[in-house]
């Protein structure tokens, strides 16, 4: 269990709403824990990943694959007004390269 807790992506950050820190995990969207220090939010999300996967496991649900598991083919379509895709054409004619490696490049 431990061994997949430890794969999930974690982030904490500062809550001004809340004057503590919040600890988040990126494959658990719902779940934050709220701490004094960034260090016991992390802590505490943590625990709170392992119980939320117990209760999956024992209620015979889907555990979600962490993302650093994930296969990712490098391709995603994203979808943008005509007139935006006009001027990416343009701009990567211009700049004489396709419009994937111009949008790739201002991805990067």
């Amino acid at each position: 269990m431990t061994k997949t807790v430890d794969r999930y992506t974690y982030r904490v950050t500062w809550s001004e709403d809340d004057s503590e820190y919040v600890g988040l995990c990126a494959e658990f969207p719902s779940l934050s824990w709220l701490a004094r220090t960034p260090e016991s939010a992390l802590r505490g999300m943590r625990r709170l990943v392992a119980e939320t996967i117990a209760e999956l496991v024992d209620s015979g649900e889907a555990i979600p694959e962490p993302l650093s598991t994930r296969s990712y083919s490098g391709k995603f379509i994203v979808r943008v007004p005509p007139q935006v895709h006009r001027l990416l054409a343009l701009e990567a004619a211009e700049s004489g390269v396709s419009i994937n490696r111009l949008v790739a490049s201002k991805l990067s």
